[in-house]
């Protein structure tokens, strides 16, 4: 049976607008229940179904994943003792053990409020011009909009797994520096108090095999890098022999699955995230829900996040009420979804707030939905040593001030506004103590009863510090969102020639027109997807545009093996960073019989900088798709029907052979007699960049697909298609499965 590998075809030109709150729903496909065709080049899934959400059968529903709040005020009492009821039932039935949780060396999970997914491929982590990592500038800049950082994911994994046979473990170790050079990264995020997280990918199941069980590969390289924890990408389970294998190497780590565990496995992962964030487009309820994990274990960290939504408000108040900290996902697989800054500075205030209130928000004895006298205003009430907390969010969409809590009254009580930094004098009727104060439309309040009459320490620099920031209230901040801008890379033209160079063909001058679709698995069609022409105003994933190409000529076949070595010999180049540099040559020699084989393991620098030594240059991405296109519109380049005669056969082996001779398939020649122009290896073309990300374009596709997952780089053979591939560093962007071929422009 041959599975198809995944492109966008089944994305059409009607291709709904995806709902911003795009659900991502992370999940290991199994192979066997994908549905196979006859054509390689064929979608092995529907990329995006009609109601454009991508979504499969394993999701479970809220109301496995939160408790609905009370209908009202008269049932509140019986709903939380229904709350208790449930815990102990089910604590009894997951055989619920605790000791995790009193571990010294995993107590610092109890205090991560504010964790940052942050790509590898960030310019913010790491400055390519001068091949350094910088954790400070990342650092500077992030907690400058929402605030200090408790942990961090460092994701170095898809969009780019499968690109070739590397494994994840691979990878990591091919980042800049190695091993080496991220333990000094981790280093330095610990100098500034921040833990580092790595994630583990369940679904990698089709790439290099390690040699070793996933376990302790990943606890063993952790530990040399001295990370703190792994990140279980799509589980909510987490296996147990990661426990036993981290507990092992004598340095613990903390095991935090992408969604929040509802088995045994919640005994041995002290931290979570919560990303059931909108199930089927639907919005979070008025009334907030409760999260059942954290009933269960108050100690459990649980990280809500909400990656493709503009107005975070919802997720962000349901954190706080359930005293829960926050995950920012922003740069999303190569485009940057910025918290807007409403949303970042309620991050930045409430986090504060549960940092310094920790202890209160670890006690069991927390009850959500507690009284409150506005409408549409809800509190939970967290006892602990400091005095009794009250996290309190406005679920309307206007301010409501006055009366807010009407608290039994004690004598020496002195209570605190958290959100504003002052202390309230309340109202005293009878044995009640009356509290008024503000709150912001869908805004956010914190109230401390406390018998301190002159709060010390971390309650005194909270009082200090909010008080000074809520000189600006919350709804002076702007919730507008903008897609960050992106520039193409100029690529300069070459001293023209008259007649066809050896090993080219002239492509005539023409009017074309370029339609191309980005084949990204995620993101939909929200501005900042995919890539930004010049003559576009913002990023996205369909493009259609009128181009007038005047002629020029281009390599019959990508460059091979015989051409590059010549290169070498004749100009002596060997890059600054030479990391995975020709890999599968030995001794500076490619194997034998590979003379006619595209040369591959080589970056979109070193195909420059052949090109120039050429005197060529590389295509245009729409040079290179007219090429292969002519004026017609053709799928492939020999026509509009797939022939599987005319392209190398895919390889799915985990160990996958090397790339076919350029000159293999003659059948599959455009009608110019363009070679090689898709099924074997990509090839480089334009290169994008935003303050962010770097990212270039690859047409073409290649012959090794790995097997076993949706998540894997995706390939097409489809020329109205092309593949993003994000960038980082020459050692690191190099690929077994990526070529390159030149062009010289024609007078």
């Amino acid at each position: 049976m041959k599975i198809p590998k995944l492109t966008i075809s089944s994305l059409n030109r009607s291709f709904p607008l995806v709902c911003s709150s795009f659900l991502f729903l992370g999940t290991f496909a199994i192979l066997s229940t994908l549905l196979a065709f006859g054509d390689e080049w064929k979608a092995r899934h529907t990329l995006v179904p009609p109601n454009g959400i991508m979504n499969l059968s394993e999701l479970p529903g809220p109301d496995e994943v939160f408790f609905p709040g009370p209908e009202d005020a008269a049932t509140s009492a019986t709903w939380l003792e229904q709350l208790k009821a449930w815990r102990a039932d089910r604590r009894t039935r997951i055989r619920y053990d605790g000791s995790q949780f009193e571990r010294p060396e995993l107590e610092w999970t109890q205090h991560v409020f504010s964790q940052v997914q942050l790509l590898i491929w960030d310019r913010d982590l790491y400055d390519f011009e001068h091949a350094q990592y910088t954790v400070d500038r990342f650092l500077d800049k992030t907690e400058s909009r929402i605030g200090p950082i408790d942990a961090v994911l460092i994701w170095h994994v898809y969009p780019n797994l499968g690109v070739d046979s590397r494994n994840q473990f691979d990878l990591l170790r091919d980042l800049p520096g190695g091993v080496p050079a991220l333990r000094e990264v981790v280093r330095q995020f610990h100098s500034r108090g921040v833990k580092v997280f790595f994630p583990f990918i369940k679904w990698d199941q089709g790439t290099r095999e390690e040699g070793e069980a996933a376990a302790l590969a990943a606890s063993q390289l952790l530990n040399e890098i001295g990370a703190d924890g792994i990140n279980f990408d799509t589980l909510e389970s987490v296996p147990a022999e990661f426990r036993e294998a981290s507990d092992a190497t004598r340095h613990p780590l903390a095991l935090e699955p992408q969604f929040e565990p509802r088995d045994e496995s919640l005994s041995w992962t002290s931290i979570a995230w919560n990303d059931w964030v909108v199930w089927e487009g639907k919005p979070y309820p008025f009334v907030p829900m409760v999260d059942k994990n954290r009933w269960l274990e108050a100690r459990h960290a649980v990280a809500v996040t909400d990656r493709f939504t503009r107005d975070k408000t919802d997720s962000l108040q349901h954190a706080f009420f359930n005293g829960e900290g926050y995950a920012v996902l922003e740069n999303l697989w190569g485009f940057f979804y910025a918290m807007n800054p409403n949303d970042a500075e309620a991050l930045l205030r409430f986090t504060r707030i549960e940092r310094a209130m920790a202890d209160n928000l670890h006690s069991e004895n927390w009850e959500p939905h507690v009284p409150t006298v506005q409408p549409g205003v809800f509190a939970s009430k967290f006892p602990g040593k400091a005095g009794v907390l009250w996290t309190i969010v406005n679920r309307n969409e206007y301010a409501v001030s006055g009366e807010q809590l009407r608290l039994t009254r004690t004598e020496g009580m002195h209570y605190y506004d958290l959100w504003h930094g002052i202390e309230l004098t309340p109202e005293v009727e009878g044995q009640e103590a009356v509290l008024n104060f503000g709150l912001d439309g869908r805004g956010f309040g914190a109230v401390l009863a406390s018998t301190d009459a002159a709060p010390v320490g971390a309650i005194h620099d909270l009082l200090v510090y909010t008080a000074d920031r809520s000189k600006h209230p919350l709804a002076s901040y702007s919730r507008e969102w903008n897609p960050v801008q992106q520039r193409i890379v100029e690529i300069n033209p070459t001293k023209t020639a008259h007649e066809a160079p050896a090993r080219m063909v002239r492509v005539p001058e023409g009017d074309y027109d370029f339609k191309v679709s980005g084949i990204e698995i995620e993101g939909g069609n929200d501005p900042g997807v995919d890539v930004q022409y010049p003559w576009e105003q913002t990023p996205r994933r369909f493009h259609d545009h009128g181009v007038h190409l005047k002629s020029f000529f281009i390599d019959r076949t990508p460059v091979t093996n015989a051409e590059f070595k010549e290169f070498l010999v004749k100009s002596n180049y060997r890059p600054q960073d030479d990391h995975n540099f020709l890999r599968d040559w030995k001794d500076g020699a490619y194997p034998a019989g590979w003379e006619n084989k595209p040369v591959t393991w080589v970056s979109i620098e070193d195909a420059r900088a052949f090109a120039a030594w050429a005197g060529k240059r590389l295509p245009h991405e729409w040079e290179w798709q007219y090429a292969a296109q002519s004026t017609d519109g053709r799928l492939y380049p020999w026509g509009n029907k797939w022939k599987a005669d005319a392209v190398p056969a895919v390889d799915h082996a985990r160990a996958p052979r090397p790339p076919s001779s350029a000159d293999a398939f003659p059948q599959g020649a455009s009608a110019v007699g363009v070679l090689d122009l898709v099924g074997n290896v990509s090839q480089w073309t334009d290169e994008y960049r935003d303050q962010h990300t770097r990212a270039a374009i690859i047409r073409g596709g290649a012959y090794y697909q790995p097997r076993g997952s949706i998540w894997y780089f995706p390939q097409t053979y489809r020329l109205d298609e092309h593949q993003k591939y994000l960038l980082m560093s020459p050692g690191r962007d190099r690929a077994g499965t990526i070529g390159f071929r030149c062009v010289v422009d024609a007078q």
